[in-house]
């Protein structure tokens, strides 16, 4: 079993909804922790936008476990940003590195 290297800082964020005023919700991104983290690219793939081809790239982010329950502790449907990207969490499992470490699939999404 190899250790990960945990050499990118990467903050975890959720969704949050908030009244408008007007019947409808503001979405914002509110920040829950920071990671240190390791990133593993996967295979890329074109996708089709609405208005150009997008490129699809799976990310493996590996990082140290908390416990569950714990906001720390990533979800499907958050997302980690760091150095000018975010990274959508699809789904976090135990990490073959051993009970210590979890193992996020995301993938790469544009800052807008």
């Amino acid at each position: 079993m190899t250790r990960p290297k945990l050499n990118r800082h990467l903050v975890l964020e959720h969704i949050t909804q908030t009244p408008d005023g007007s019947g409808g919700y503001l979405r914002e991104w509110a920040v829950l922790g920071a990671h240190w983290a390791q990133i593993a690219a996967g295979t890329g793939r074109e996708a089709s936008g609405p208005a150009a081809p997008l490129s699809r790239v799976a990310y493996r982010i590996t990082v140290r476990a908390a416990p569950d329950g714990s906001d720390a502790r990533p979800k499907a449907g958050q997302r980690f940003r760091g150095h000018g990207k975010i990274y959508a969490i699809h789904a976090v499992a135990q990490s073959s590195a051993g009970q210590r470490y979890l193992t996020c699939q995301a993938t790469e999404e544009t800052v807008v």
